[in-house]
């Protein structure tokens, strides 16, 4: 990661948070070097992400009930993270849901 603005390297992918996470998304680039996540909770509730390398991986992550475990977005915010290449995603909420966007590229 640079000091430059986020540069979309891929597709958007998308998914709704609830109490339950939803079937895991991947999130592929186009570029050998679209290791950043632009990450979007456009909702009200708070995301619990869960990511990994596998589908698998990813929805044992994204568990609302266990502190400590997963990463959280707060409501209405973008986050930038750095991963491994073309991981998959989901996330879980404590309680309603949650519109979430992945967009892999490079930059802040």
């Amino acid at each position: 990661m640079g000091i430059m603005a986020f540069t979309p390297m891929g597709n958007t992918v998308t998914f709704l948070a609830a109490s339950t996470a939803p079937t895991p998304v991947r999130a592929v680039s186009t570029t050998i070097g679209g290791t950043q996540y632009r990450i979007h909770n456009s909702g009200n509730a708070v995301v619990y992400i869960g990511f990994g390398a596998t589908a698998a991986a990813a929805t044992t992550m994204a568990n609302a009930s266990i502190a400590g475990s997963t990463m959280s977005l707060v409501p209405n915010s973008v986050e930038v993270f750095t991963f491994n290449a073309n991981q998959y995603f989901t996330g879980a909420t404590s309680s309603g849901t949650s519109q979430v966007y992945i967009t892999p590229g490079d930059g802040d």
